[in-house]
């Protein structure tokens, strides 16, 4: 099994009003990979109303995201920060189809095809590159089982007692926490 190589990588994470293609981006983060250093952070007006399921989850209300910038307004500056970047993304499928869930009310059809291409190519599944090198440890490398971030931390004993689970942020870096505790393990 390969490490995650963090040079010319970001980390990035969302949290949501939802998980169907009708919810949108509440939150979004950007951290570089190898420093932390956080390139963008943002509450997102998603221009929909916040279910108290979600509010439940992530803690972010309607109240919160009231003056916060759309998600395009955000998309303008984070989207010079990843250009030709490997993308690192605990759930890539999931934050990919939101991020082009988020822009398709704001941007043509061909902007956000060509977008989902150029995201899925640069981006590196950390969840399912977790679940391989967890599978194997637990001898059952042909069916991984995907693994909840904060689950995977603790198997690596990752101390996140610092960081909110389910905060864009927090997440970003519970992931580069974890990739690094891996890439130890697998002697990078």
């Amino acid at each position: 099994m390969e490490s995650i190589n963090l040079d010319n990588a970001v980390i990035i994470d969302t949290e949501t009003t939802g998980l169907s293609s009708a919810d949108r981006i509440c939150e979004i983060s950007v951290i570089d990979a190898k420093s932390g250093q956080v390139l963008y952070t943002s509450l997102i007006n998603p221009q929909i109303s916040i279910p108290a399921q979600a509010s439940a989850i992530h803690g972010i209300t309607n109240d919160d995201v009231k003056d916060s910038p759309v998600f395009f307004d955000a998309w303008e500056h984070i989207e010079p920060l990843i250009k030709n970047k490997t993308l690192l993304i605990y759930n890539a499928d999931f934050d990919i189809r939101m991020i082009i869930a988020s822009l398709n009310s704001e941007c043509s059809r061909s902007y956000t095809v060509s977008l989902a291409w150029a995201l899925d190519h640069n981006a590196r599944c950390v969840m399912r590159w977790y679940a391989y090198f967890y599978g194997s440890l637990c001898g059952n490398d042909v069916t991984p089982r995907f693994q909840r971030l904060t689950n995977a931390c603790y198997q690596q004993g990752i101390d996140t007692s610092g960081l909110k689970a389910h905060r864009s942020l927090s997440d970003c870096e519970m992931t580069r926490l974890l990739i690094n505790a891996v890439n130890a393990k697998l002697g990078a």
